[in-house]
């Protein structure tokens, strides 16, 4: 299950509202660009082919991550439930720090110069982490570097990567776009933790990470090998020459433009605030699945990734229903209704009990993560089409920033709590967070509308 919701998932046709062009014209861009193509939809490109590949075997590597970090802190170091919540937490801080003006100097920076860069750094920074287990010199504290190091990628490239995905594939086919590469993720999250189970208990701990610093290089490699388009290119080199203006504008007014468009605007107020608080409930929950799973079910540690991965399934039937739901039923009905009928399966977690017991975790996962992702793949590419083209970096990362921020205290929130009234007791809290902020869609004019609205709205 990942904590980030309203981030980026399906299908090929278009949805019944119009979407809007980089321009903020209303378009049938996906209509027209799907006219001719196979019926493989945006699999046909070779730019999105080479884009999506990359980003699954990526997402596959940071799946085994996602439980081989905090079993070297158990396994290797055995460190506690409160140092592996700040371990957890230490990945999500950067974008308390560096959220905001990074949206700021992506729209500066070729984008895929800089996912490029990224991909580079969090793979030579996983590698060390084997390399200092095997000469004893790994630590807590140095575990805990290197995940605000990866973090500080993380901003950087989601920042980048949500900016990028307009411009290689075009407003009508956000939605298509999102999906397929949500569901590939959602993919590789089953598969992923269960080559990383097996790993662990074949090499070692540490050989996880070992794999997820070689997805990042061939990520890296996908992306030189994507064939700039003119008009991509343009935009790109375009926003590199403007930092170079003497006129340019202050990084804080910038900054500031970005933060009071998210906060005015009725629908992304909603939305953004509903991730953060969504968010802060998801991140106290993944700071101690991995123990909750070893100590309390009784899992062995070859089982805990695929386990802690099950929720991964609900990620991909979420994916395939995203689209046709929205074209039968509206944008927002379908997002908001996805989310309200997958909250409750949350309680099925904390109800599970070693043995057969095991599969009430299991279906609670599927289940919420199913109705998370399908919002999260609606709300992406809303944002990526809604937003001003001039702001669009700034509008996202600022949207981005606030509902990761709360990710780090989740975590601090689920490693502190579950020190003081046990992990069971703890997973009950955060369910019960989590239907809090889920009821958040039902303020605001989200829930009264059938679908997103294709323009900005008025703003008071």
């Amino acid at each position: 299950m990942t904590a980030n919701v309203t981030g980026s998932d399906h299908e090929h046709a278009p949805l019944d509202v119009p979407t809007v062009d980089r321009t903020g014209r209303a378009s049938r861009t996906g209509r027209a660009s799907r006219s001719g193509r196979s019926r493989r939809g945006l699999l046909a490109d070779r730019n999105f082919r080479l884009l999506w590949t990359g980003q699954t075997i990526s997402n596959a590597g940071s799946s085994i991550t996602t439980v081989a970090l905090p079993l070297v802190a158990v396994n290797d170091l055995k460190a506690g439930p409160l140092a592996v919540g700040l371990l957890m937490a230490a990945i999500w801080l950067p974008w308390l720090v560096l959220g905001l003006p990074a949206g700021v100097w992506v729209g500066r920076i070729p984008r895929r110069t800089l996912m490029i860069s990224c991909n580079l750094a969090m793979a030579l920074v996983f590698v060390t982490v084997p390399i200092a287990a095997w000469t004893h010199t790994l630590t807590e504290t140095y575990l805990l570097v290197v995940a605000v190091v990866s973090g500080t990628g993380s901003v950087f490239f989601i920042s980048a990567y949500q900016v990028y995905l307009p411009e290689l594939v075009g407003s009508g086919d956000l939605i298509e776009a999102n999906a397929k590469l949500q569901g590939s993720a959602s993919v590789a999250e089953v598969v992923g933790p269960g080559a990383g189970g097996l790993a662990t208990q074949v090499f070692g701990v540490v050989s996880g990470l070992i794999a997820d610093a070689v997805t990042f290089a061939i990520s890296a490699i996908t992306l030189v090998l994507i064939k700039p388009r003119r008009a991509g290119h343009a935009e790109s080199e375009g926003d590199s020459q403007r930092s170079s203006r003497p006129d340019q504008r202050s990084l804080r007014t910038e900054v500031a433009d970005g933060f009071r468009f998210v906060v005015r605007d009725p629908f992304l107020r909603v939305i953004t605030s509903f991730g953060a608080a969504a968010n802060l409930a998801l991140a106290a929950y993944q700071s101690i699945v991995v123990l909750y799973l070893v100590r309390d079910l009784h899992v062995q540690a070859a089982l805990v990734g695929p386990l802690a991965g099950a929720g991964a399934l609900g990620g991909i039937l979420g994916a395939w229903l995203v689209h046709p739901l929205s074209r039968r039923f509206g944008t927002a009905r379908s997002a908001v209704a996805a989310q309200l009928v997958a909250a409750p399966f949350a309680f099925l977690i904390p109800l599970a009990s070693p043995g057969p017991g095991v599969a009430l975790f299991v279906i609670g996962s599927m289940a919420l993560v199913a109705g998370v992702l399908a919002g999260n793949v609606v709300f992406a590419s809303f944002r990526q089409a809604y937003a001003p083209p001039e702001m669009l970096s700034r509008i996202i990362t600022c949207a981005m920033t606030i509902n990761h921020s709360s990710i780090p205290i989740g975590g601090l929130l689920g490693g502190g709590l579950s020190a003081l009234i046990g992990l069971r007791a703890t997973l009950w809290a955060t369910a019960g967070m989590l239907v809090a902020a889920f009821g958040i869609l039902l303020v605001g004019p989200l829930a009264r509308q059938r679908d997103l609205p294709a323009n900005p709205v008025s703003r008071s």
